[in-house]
Formats: structure tokens, sequence, C-alpha cells
């Protein structure tokens, strides 16, 4: 496999703007392609703003959402991935022929639709249906995979789209900054953000503390070292309907260091170049071949004693 450049970006989306968001993503795609990145990856629901949906109905829902592969936003990502020669991936709403309503992140290339995910765990609106399938798909002679914010923070999606063949994981997100049971877990007061130069000191500690970076930490590099996996992880920067997001967007090797991170308080892109031969030199790659299924797969194939009890994903 030939080492690839990826670019992952962060910015400031506007709810149900997406003539807003994909010139911005047109903007983003240009600047990557002309840095020499072969693919850029875009947060969840980047074409059509994310948070603000938990307040729409489904018919409002079904008018935002677009059939894929048909609607005008994938037309418009293929257009700027014609023009700048890149491979793209953004996330929208997306709707059937029978009306059913999906979270979907997308890959083009200059000739159309690459690989579609549906995510498997949606909660911001009610009349969201559920992913049925892992994603697993070839780009550019890489075996590469799809998993949309909360699908990752369910280890075991992250280990079957591995075992399916996956080198790369797409990691799309808009997430951080909100109220948790975890320790130092919160909200980020927007107020910072409405002269956020003269805030720039306040706005970076909240966002790199226990809101924001310090949380990802302490499980994406896992995700990557423990599955020998590159993790594009993509995340918006700014208001995000009335929450502030702290963006972070980063690419993770097996290893588990972060090779390229946005830093700034602005819409950026940042580039990290992919070799395989991390692939098989960390130590993932020993444990996925040391696995023993036959001891564990039943086990993991039952529900938890408490699955149950968790409900608040559906009343979220």
């Amino acid at each position: 496999m030939k080492n690839l450049k990826i670019a992952t970006a962060q910015f400031e989306h506007k709810s149900g703007d997406k003539a807003y968001n994909l010139s911005v993503i047109k903007n983003l795609t240009q600047k990557a392609s002309q840095q020499g990145a072969d693919v850029i990856a875009f947060h969840e629901c980047s074409i059509t703003g994310y948070t603000f949906a938990m307040h729409l109905s489904e018919q409002q829902m079904l008018e935002l959402a677009e059939i894929i592969p048909d609607g005008p936003g994938i037309r418009e990502l293929t257009a700027y991935a014609r023009e700048f020669n890149i491979v793209i991936l953004a996330g929208l709403f997306e709707k059937d022929e029978a009306g059913d309503l999906y979270k979907a992140q997308v890959c083009v290339d200059k000739n159309g639709l690459v690989a579609k995910h549906r995510k498997l765990h949606p909660f911001i609106n009610p009349h969201l249906n559920p992913g049925t399938s892992f994603t697993v798909f070839d780009l550019l002679g890489w075996k590469c995979g799809i998993l949309i914010c909360y699908d990752n923070n369910i280890i075991e999606n992250v280990r079957a789209t591995r075992l399916l063949g996956a080198d790369i994981i797409f990691m799309p997100h808009v997430t951080m900054c909100t109220p948790s049971t975890r320790p130092g877990a919160g909200f980020v007061d927007p107020e910072l953000w409405k002269n956020k130069e003269k805030n720039r000191e306040q706005l970076r500690a909240e966002f790199d503390g226990l809101k924001g970076r310090a949380w990802l930490m302490k499980w994406l590099p896992a995700r990557a070292y423990d599955n020998a996996i590159y993790a594009v992880f993509s995340n918006p920067i700014g208001m995000d309907d009335d929450q502030l997001k702290n963006g972070c967007s980063m690419v993770v090797d097996p290893y588990g260091d972060v090779i390229a991170e946005c830093t700034s308080l602005d819409n950026e892109i940042v580039i990290a170049e992919v070799s395989a031969d991390k692939l098989s030199l960390a130590g993932g790659y020993r444990y996925i071949k040391a696995r023993k299924p036959e001891l564990y797969g039943d086990i993991i194939g039952k529900p938890h004693q408490s699955e149950q009890k968790v409900v608040w994903l559906k009343e979220k």
C-alpha cells in the first residue's frame, strides 16, 4: 500500500444551512488538495448541522434529509472531488425511498459515491433509524471503515470493523463539551465564543481540559492502539445550535500517537501521512493475532445484565 496523505478538518457549521456548510467544505477541500492531501474527512452532519435536529419534527427531518446518492449534497461533493482531485468524507441526514430516516457519512471521489455508513447508534432525533451493518471499503489501495460518533464508544464496533479488514477508520463526531456522569464534564459557556480572540486562553483551557480533549484522550488512542489502525477523528469547532464545540480534529496512528491535530479556534485542516509499516509493527497487530474467540465468542454475543437499564440514549 502506498502512503496516503489524509486531511482532517474542523469548522463551525450553520444549523440547516446546507449551502453555507458546503461552501466551507469546498474551501477547506481546495486547501487540502493544494497541500497534497489524497483524502479529506469532515465531521458528523457537516453538511446539514447536527444538534438543532433534536427540535425537528419528522416532516422537518424529511425536508432536511437527502436521498443518497442522488441528492444535491452528494452531487456537490462529487463536483468538489472532481475539481480538486481528492476523496471527500462528509455527513448528513439521509432518507430512503420509503421515507425512513438515517444519519449517514459518505465517501465520494470524482466518480461519485464510494461508500456510505449509517450510524449504528443514532439518538439526536427520535425519528432516526439505526444502521444495521458495518462499513468497510477499498480506497486508494487501503481498506477503510467508517464509524460515526457514538459508534466508536462501543468498543465491539471498532474491533468488528478492524476484523473486517479496515486499516483506517474514519471517525466523524459532534462531541465533547456536554454534561455527563464522568468527572469534569460540562458545557463551555457560549459567551466566551462571542469574543474568542479576547477569551482565547480561557477557551483553550476549557477545550483542552476534561470537558474536551482530556476526556477524548482517555479512549481514542486506545481504539487505535488496541486495533492497530489509523483513527481519523473529525469534530466541529464553535457553535452547534446552542452548544459550543472544541474541534481537536486529529489523526492517531496505530501506536496511539497523535500525528496531526487541529489546535486553532478557527476553521482548519491538518494533514497526516499514513504508512503501512506501522500497521504490523504496532502492538495491536500482535494482539489481534493472539485472540482466542472460542473462549469468549458466546459471552460477547450475550446482552449485558444491565443492558435494559440503559435507556437514556432513547430519551435524550
